[in-house]
């Protein structure tokens, strides 16, 4: 599959799953907008994509600032003249405790990381898909929104906003030719722990790689009927 002359953005795009995907998108010859909070690795993931400055932009943006995410909007259209993808996989975690115990800054740290990221993101990024009239964009979300495990409240709050987000987005979207979709994973396995020391507890994890193959179909033509999915990639329950 090519994507030449698509335009992804990709945000937290220096993390585990970002780089990954930064490094797929860029095989298939998407122009790539890598957001990040930053510099340094941003400087770094570019100069190992070896890429023409003509095929690329990287920005350093606080996705919590509405106003810093709009101007990184426009300065990846007015670069590429459009923009095609959005792929949001900024992550975070926190748990441990119960919600007798847990502090306010907690969940208020998981509501910034997952919803409101994700409504400034779309509010910025996706007119411009829609504009297009073709358009796609993924987000990562957790078995754990719909299903909490005990001491995990905040995140699996964060990440049930988020997926509330995304659906209410796939419906708004219908006949557009844009389509929004969520991938699930239980622990992204960044260190690849489930292929060097598989264990029955690192089973159901999900490396980048797996996220990013699903995340390549969601991208293509042949998913244009796929819009507010949740799709499981972290085996059973």
């Amino acid at each position: 599959m090519s994507l030449e002359n698509r335009t992804a953005v990709i945000t937290g795009a220096t993390g585990g799953l970002g780089s990954v995907l930064t490094r797929d998108l860029a095989a298939r010859k998407a122009n790539l907008a890598l957001l990040d909070m930053d510099p340094a690795r941003l400087a770094a993931l570019t100069d190992d994509l070896s890429l023409p400055d003509s095929r690329f932009l990287a920005q350093a943006v606080n996705l919590l600032d509405p106003l810093e995410t709009q101007t990184a909007a426009e300065a990846v259209a007015a670069k590429f003249g459009r923009i095609d993808i959005l792929l949001h996989v900024v992550g975070g975690w926190t748990g441990g405790k119960t919600l007798l115990e847990v502090p306010r800054a907690d969940l208020e740290f998981m509501l910034n990381q997952h919803v409101w990221t994700s409504f400034n993101v779309i509010q910025t990024f996706v007119p411009h898909l829609v504009k297009n009239g073709w358009g796609r964009i993924v987000m990562v979300t957790s078995p754990y929104a719909a299903r909490p495990n005990a001491k995990g409240g905040t995140y699996s709050i964060g990440k049930a906003g988020q997926e509330s987000l995304m659906l209410t987005l796939s419906q708004e979207l219908k006949g557009t030719g844009v389509t929004a979709n969520l991938v699930q994973a239980k622990t992204i396995d960044i260190k690849r722990e489930k292929v060097s020391a598989p264990s029955p507890d690192n089973a159901s994890w999900t490396t980048p790689e797996e996220l990013s193959a699903a995340i390549l179909y969601l991208l293509s033509d042949e998913a244009s009927t796929v819009n507010g999915a949740k799709i499981p990639l972290f085996g059973s329950y």
